[in-house]
């Protein structure tokens, strides 16, 4: 399984202080060093952490896959075109949110957003949707033209422990409907070291993106071997 290392929070430490420091950048570069698959940052309408110079030099130095997340809109898009990273995840985003708090609804969206998958594709850009763990989103994801769904796992990191189980399977039949339609299963929101293993053992996701947990835990012991230590917890 691969694992995507969201380093977004890298960028809020700095942006506290309006600082040079930590710099994004460095954070990705160790990720990779110590067996990340890929890096993926939020580059957010209010710029509350990642900025567009950050995009652009991940860009040049990420090595392995650069994914954009990012609100599906003008200024968005032509940020994305211009810069080119390896894939764009288009996420809902809310402006006083503290976090993305669900999935994009494809379904209710989906003319808008068929025209925004054609503009990326057409730039050469690999395309997937941020969806809540529901078979008729996985459906519209298909039908807009993606290439890949992200499911949210907020669902199955929020719940009390007796309950996980019944999320964590909504995630599973997601996961393999959207296998069926032939696209990339990604997964990822809320997952940390304590709560990854039942996702991790989904065998259809090829793919989590983690990130607050990493860099909390980044914070304590360094990057590599945060990173590391995911690693081996999705190898398990």
């Amino acid at each position: 399984m691969r694992l995507g290392v969201n380093i977004d929070h890298v960028a809020t430490v700095r942006q506290a202080r309006l600082a040079p420091e930590p710099e994004p950048v460095a954070a990705a570069v160790l990720a990779e060093l110590a067996g990340a698959h890929g890096i993926t940052v939020h580059l957010r309408g209010d710029r509350r952490h990642m900025q567009e110079r950050d995009v652009e030099l991940l860009r040049q130095v990420v090595a392995t896959k650069l994914n954009l997340e990012m609100a599906a809109t003008p200024e968005m898009i032509d940020i994305a075109v211009r810069v080119k990273p390896h894939q764009a995840t288009l996420v809902p985003e809310q402006p006083e949110e503290l976090t993305t708090t669900g999935g994009l609804d494809v379904v209710s969206h989906a003319a808008a957003l068929r025209i925004v998958v054609r503009s990326l594709r057409t730039a050469g850009i690999g395309t997937s949707v941020f969806i809540d763990a529901d078979p008729a989103q996985v459906q519209g994801a298909a039908e807009v033209g993606a290439e890949a769904v992200e499911i949210n796992t907020g669902p199955y990191a929020d719940a009390a422990e007796n309950a996980r189980a019944e999320h964590r399977d909504q995630v599973a039949a997601a996961a393999e409907a959207a296998a069926e339609q032939g696209l990339d299963v990604l997964a990822g929101h809320g997952l940390t070291y304590q709560n990854v293993g039942p996702i991790a053992a989904i065998p259809t996701i090829a793919e989590l993106n983690i990130g607050h947990s990493i860099v909390a835990r980044a914070v304590l012991v360094g990057m590599e071997r945060a990173v590391r230590e995911m690693l081996a917890l999705l190898r398990a």
